[in-house]
């Protein structure tokens, strides 16, 4: 017997109505006699509404638009919303403030607010009252810093809007920074870079690796994970520089999905305007800002590890990983959708991944890769974008034994794409790319983040069915293209494990310049 039908029937066994048909108490005629007692919900044909029901609300037809309304308030701080029918609305301020932005403090201090998001304020003496106050409002919140964007969000009651924006106000900008909740935050990062190096999941770290070797010491090549010995130079002093360096209303927006513009721009005049111009860390004090583009260097980066494997849910082998990346666009350039095509032209997972052509078994990488090299465990495309640079890399995984031959496939398949593609596999890609993009933005937060992202980075939108025309006119020529354009620059090489066996960078940026892939072959007078 299922959980769910068990709860269902221990509910009924305590309930008294249950128990007098259970001994046969009630009758058909007895039920019609004692019907006036029972509460209306038994009593009422399912054919016909609950009188204490309230009336449904209908959405009417083509209301669902995706028009972007954006305006810039008298101190810079920008308003963006999008109109979506519903009682819930999603709502958050979005701060260009990043990993990125760490040259001058020590590497993790984003990282640290946004573990003290949402933690004791002017209003708010602790986290567990900020909850209680979001619980109250019907909804949940959350920070989240990257390595360009911080975002602190909330999905509530529309009805109740302009207390959150009150609290986003205060938690903001008027946060207390108690030396208990640095402390929290301080043992939080301590536990979350403990289980990062136990845990046999590569991606986290592997996306570290290849962002630091393409942009070797500078803005997105900063480490988003700090590490372990930077923790204790981060201080109170250390947070209120960076607040007050980068958090400020020109480098903000606050974006809504679901929500009136003309009342959200208020409210966010009202509050966070207001309280934007006496901040918790004052005005007055030093400020360190740097707005460096991002420059793309190549380069290599190898970290010798062995795995605990024993955190495995399923038994593992041992594994080695590696990633070759080299410089693509930033997201505002004219080939930035060729490129998302081609990630999902390119596609790959894991070996074991099972199911259909919606979880991409028909892209190059399970066809060429690990459909044909059943030592290769792991092979996936990668398209890193942001708003000065960015990179397209293909990570695989295999034995260390062979992660020179691992190596090898990849570099392949990157000089394979000078040859281009055959019309159904592009179209493929294609559809698939659309669909992902409209099944997603069905989601409030996501077109939330997409919103406010975009206005964030670029001042305007572009709307999803804009996206998906720019994405049908990708050709084959585009691919071809790009693909020359990639295998024109230096070659990132990053990886993790048990490295003996891989290649140098040298023997990459031969390979990706040659005609067929291949690497230099290794002349040995002895078999190792």
């Amino acid at each position: 017997m299922s959980k769910s039908i068990k709860t269902v029937f221990s509910h009924l066994k305590g309930n008294r109505f249950s128990q007098k048909v259970k001994r046969g108490i009630f009758t058909s005629s007895k039920l019609n006699q004692d019907s006036t007692d029972l509460p209306e919900e038994l009593t009422t044909p399912l054919s016909q509404a609950l009188k204490t029901a309230p009336a449904p609300i209908y959405a009417p037809t083509g209301s669902e638009t995706f028009q972007t309304i954006t305006t810039k308030l008298s101190d810079g701080l920008t308003v963006t919303s999008q109109p979506k029918f519903g009682t819930f609305c999603t709502v958050g301020i979005l701060v260009n403030a990043g990993s990125r932005h760490e040259v001058d403090y020590p590497s993790g201090t984003s990282h640290f607010l946004e573990r003290l998001g949402f933690s004791a304020s002017s209003l708010y003496k602790t986290r567990d009252d900020i909850m209680q106050a979001v619980e109250s409002l019907g909804g949940i919140c959350d920070c989240q810093s990257s390595r360009d964007t911080t975002i602190y969000a909330a999905s509530i009651d529309r009805n109740k809007l302009e207390k959150l924006i009150e609290l986003f106000a205060d938690v903001v900008f008027q946060p207390t920074l108690p030396d208990t909740e640095i402390q929290l935050a301080h043992n939080s990062i301590l536990y979350e870079l403990e289980m990062l190096n136990k845990k046999p999941d590569p991606d986290p770290m592997m996306t570290e690796l290849i962002h630091e070797a393409a942009f070797r010491g500078n803005t997105v090549g900063l480490p988003r994970f700090p590490p372990e010995e930077t923790l204790a130079d981060i201080n109170v002093d250390v947070l209120k520089t960076f607040l007050r360096s980068y958090y400020q209303p020109q480098r903000m927006v606050v974006a809504g999905v679901g929500v009136d513009h003309d009342e959200l721009s208020k409210m966010c005049e009202k509050y966070i305007s207001a309280s934007a111009k006496s901040p918790s860390w004052s005005l007055d004090g030093p400020v360190l800002q740097d707005n460096s583009v991002a420059q793309y260097t190549g380069g290599e980066v190898r970290v010798e590890k062995s795995f605990d494997l024993s955190l495995s849910v399923v038994p593992m082998p041992e594994l080695a990983h590696v990633s070759v990346g080299l410089e693509g666009v930033n997201f505002t350039h004219a080939d930035f959708v060729p490129y998302a095509v081609l990630n999902m032209l390119m596609g790959g997972g894991g070996s074991f991944s099972a199911g259909g052509p919606g979880k991409g078994m028909f892209s190059r990488l399970y066809l060429n890769v690990l459909n044909r090299h059943h030592w290769m465990y792991a092979a996936t495309a990668y398209h890193h974008s942001y708003e000065d640079g960015g990179f397209f890399c293909i990570q695989g995984s295999s034995h260390p034994s062979q992660l020179r031959d691992c190596v090898h496939v990849i570099t392949q398949e990157f000089v394979r794409l000078t040859q281009g593609t055959n019309e159904v596999e592009l179209k493929r890609a294609k559809k698939q790319l659309q669909s992902m993009l409209m099944m997603n933005l069905e989601a409030r937060p996501i077109i939330f983040e997409d919103v406010g992202r975009q206005i964030l980075a670029t001042g305007v939108r572009k709307s999803p069915l804009e996206l998906c025309d720019m994405i049908e006119r990708v050709s084959n020529e585009d691919i071809i293209r790009i693909a020359g354009n990639l295998l024109s620059g230096k070659a990132a090489l990053a990886g993790l494990g048990d490295l003996r066996n891989m290649p140098s960078l040298d023997d990459v940026q031969s390979a990706l310049a040659s005609t067929d892939g291949k690497l230099p072959r290794k002349f040995r007078l002895f078999r190792s």
